[in-house]
């Protein structure tokens, strides 16, 4: 018999036993991570973390859900946020609702539970629901949702839809899959147009004298990097949620051995962006970008490459790109990992027309895939 153990803390937990099931998992699951996240203060997000118990109080599962409020038109086409944004005018708050999410709220997790291998997805699922269902209806939440889940987890969705679960459609995620050695041998395995498309931007920053370093030791520049993030994160216009603080980059820097990297880029001898990445065992994920500047120029383009090639240096098998601006993304080889998420009501009355609604309000970014690579660059180089 699987029991559910809750804790409103990470610091409640051992953390040899919270890590005792992420042999092959992603360090973002660890003891380390969360607490850098609570330490963040990110948005109101609180924390619950779940150790699943079997009858010998051994840990099979774990998970971590939290109650947030959220646009529940978060992915909603533009014509819909025009709308939203006239009407938010008046009613600040309309369609934002309390939700409690089981996941990962700054990273994409496929699945969101870590699982023993010896256990499948319906040996927990019904456990998993009553927690979720049980402190959903003591918050007042009237939306669950379950995120992220990528194709091969798709069989998640059987034991969750007898749950009641809704399968609903989330933007989808990019990744690069690393071949080359260097990053003058991916750049050989594109096809002309894409090379020279990116060799026409990567001039145009060297006559700039655009440069880059990279950097584990950037607990001192918390402040600036959070600056300089949230002035892209305040003209985004496809995916806004998590709001970044100091707390976040000063931590990540302070407790993840080396694993979160800063790559600085400067225009002459000024500073003038950054990407965060993290060295997830054989991934490199690319978390965010940040500049001091909102211009659209050439240097969106010059970082990717500049991510790339951190990601071939660093031994990576795989960079992780993330949500939004796919069409750069796409122009430099990464392809598209579609997402879903599992959403229910707790109250049954209304469950039948959680999804309808959803998906009513949501019509995520469906962008097409490019060949950009020659037919040989699967190969490498």
């Amino acid at each position: 018999m699987i029991r559910a153990c809750v804790h409103e803390s990470i610091h409640e937990m051992d953390p040899l036993r919270w890590d005792a099931l992420l042999s092959g998992r992603s360090v973002t699951f660890s003891h380390a991570f969360w607490s850098v996240i609570e330490a963040s203060a990110l948005n109101d997000f609180r924390y619950r973390h779940v150790l699943f118990l079997d009858e010998d109080d051994q840990p099979v599962a774990q998970t971590t859900f939290y109650v947030v409020t959220t646009d529940i038109a978060i992915f909603a086409p533009p014509w819909l946020r025009g709308w939203l944004g006239l009407i938010r005018r008046v009613f600040p708050t309309f369609l934002k609702l309390k939700m409690l999410e089981c996941g990962t709220p700054i990273i994409l997790n496929s699945p969101p539970v870590v699982l023993h291998p010896d256990f499948e997805p319906q040996d927990i699922v019904a456990v998993l629901h009553e927690t979720l269902r049980g402190y959903a209806r003591s918050e007042g939440v009237l939306l669950l949702v379950l995120r992220d889940f990528e194709t091969p987890e798709m069989s998640w969705f059987e034991p969750l839809r007898a749950h009641g679960y809704h399968e609903v459609q989330g933007l989808p995620n990019t990744y690069l899959d690393i071949h080359w050695d260097s990053i003058a041998s991916y750049r050989a395995a594109l096809k002309s147009y894409y090379r020279s498309k990116i060799n026409h931007h990567l001039c145009k920053n060297a006559e700039l004298k655009v440069r880059h370093d990279m950097i584990e030791d950037f607990a001192p520049m918390a402040d600036e990097l959070c600056r300089q993030w949230l002035i892209v994160h305040e003209r985004a216009n496809e995916f806004q949620r998590e709001v970044l603080t100091p707390t976040f980059y000063r931590e990540l820097a302070l407790r993840m051995n080396g694993r979160a990297k800063i790559l600085r880029f400067f225009r002459g001898d000024d500073w003038i962006g950054h990407a965060l990445l993290l060295h997830d065992g054989d991934m490199v994920r690319w978390l965010y970008f940040g500049r001091t500047e909102p211009v659209n120029d050439s240097l969106y383009l010059y970082v990717t490459q500049a991510v790339i090639q951190a990601a071939i240096e660093l031994g990576a098998k795989r960079l992780e790109m993330g949500l939004t601006t796919y069409p750069i993304k796409l122009d430099v080889g990464a392809h598209l990992e579609p997402l879903r998420l599992a959403i229910r009501c707790p109250i049954d009355i209304l469950n039948p027309l959680v999804g309808r609604i959803y998906r009513l309000l949501n019509h995520p970014t469906n962008p097409h895939e490019r060949h950009v690579f020659k037919t040989d660059a699967s190969s490498g180089g």
